[in-house]
């Protein structure tokens, strides 16, 4: 089996080189409006925007920010198969200009953006990444009503093109077997709060690379490319940043695309590809073997599990789980303008070493 996956310098707001209606899920994280560190990344789009802030009118850059962020997102309805996903992760932002501190709410700006072009809302996901910092809360303290709500969640929203899609032919069937997620893992990732993800700050040389990089984690993007899409399924992140979306994706067997304004961060993106093969074969093994702890577990307390996995013998909650296949990267090659091609190995299928090293944790 192999993918293709692409890192492209562009604007989102300009993707012609992705065909319409070629994209399966979108995950990405854009830049936060009135958030201070990406306050240069919208003014360099549209110079009235830093006027604005300059003249400390929160409101009024605010909606010229998201009117940066409205042309993306109709490109990406366009790229968009019908009964394809967005999954939009942002966090609102809270913000003093002169002597007026006000919530800035880009959830709902967006998901208005978005259910105006024809999508469907899902119901949305709170990412709660709580801070133990001791300076976090905002205001007078103790004493009201000068005090502020802390803000320790982001939002992922989630939203469909056209109605559900299908999976009619015998390999559409045989994909979406193959790419199921353990009935555990559906407890946790299919509920409306995540509490087990942590932020995480990124390791860049470069201080402007610093200054523009805040990316999720990578359990975030894999867990949504796992949640709704399938194997060979083509994923978009046209904010891509420091390529975490991409990874996700290779890790999970997944073509993707990646746009990125930035050039410093493309070659930052691209590096984190091209270099993920150990970093990918790691975590899917890692994944098995929660698995495998998971029905020690389950075996200890309730009694053997009904079902087996065809490629890996281990047992599984669920006749859904029985044909989940994790393959191994092989290699990533290098073809040249952004392009690499992603080789994998047949995962549970004949590996003997698989077999083995799950074996030892049971």
């Amino acid at each position: 089996m192999e993918t293709r996956i692409v890192v492209v310098e562009g604007k989102a707001q300009e993707m012609g080189h992705v065909d319409s209606e070629s994209i399966d899920l979108i995950v990405t994280s854009p830049p936060y409006p009135m958030i201070e560190m990406w306050d240069g990344v919208f003014a360099a789009q549209d110079g009235e925007i830093g006027d604005c802030l300059n003249e400390g009118k929160g409101r009024e850059a605010f909606d010229l920010m998201h009117e940066v962020l409205d042309r993306a997102w109709a490109e990406c309805y366009r790229v968009l198969k019908t009964g394809g996903l967005a999954c939009i992760n942002v966090g609102d932002a809270t913000r003093k200009m002169g002597s007026d501190f006000r919530l800035y709410s880009n959830h709902s700006r967006i998901l208005t953006a978005f259910l105006d072009l024809g999508f469907a809302a899902l119901p949305d996901i709170l990412w709660r990444k709580p801070s133990n910092a001791p300076t976090k809360f905002l205001g007078s303290g103790m004493l009201p009503a000068g005090a502020y709500v802390t803000y320790e969640h982001e939002y992922i929203l989630v939203l469909r093109k056209g109605k559900r899609r299908n999976f009619t032919t015998p390999e559409e069937k045989r994909l979406r077997g193959e790419s199921a997620y353990f009935w555990e893992e559906r407890n946790v990732w299919f509920s409306d709060i995540w509490r087990d993800i942590q932020g995480r700050g990124q390791a860049l040389a470069e201080e402007a690379e610093r200054k523009r990089s805040a990316a999720f984690p990578f359990e975030l993007a894999y867990r949504l490319i796992c949640m709704f899409s399938v194997s060979r399924d083509t994923v978009l992140d046209p904010f891509l940043g420091t390529g975490t979306t991409l990874v996700a994706a290779l890790a999970s067997g997944r073509n993707a695309v990646g746009m990125e304004i930035d050039r410093r961060l493309v070659g930052t993106a691209y590096k984190a590809v091209r270099d993920a093969r150990d970093f990918a074969n790691v975590y899917t093994m890692e994944r098995l073997l929660r698995h495998m702890e998971f029905v020690r577990a389950r075996t200890r307390n309730k009694g053997p599990l009904k079902y087996k996995s065809r490629h890996y013998g281990f047992p599984v909650m669920t006749s859904q789980e029985r044909d989940i296949l994790m393959r191994n990267v092989e290699k990533v090659v290098e073809e040249g303008e952004g392009a690499l091609r992603v080789v994998y190995g047949n995962g549970g299928q004949g590996k003997e070493e698989d077999a083995k090293l799950i074996a030892t944790r049971e």
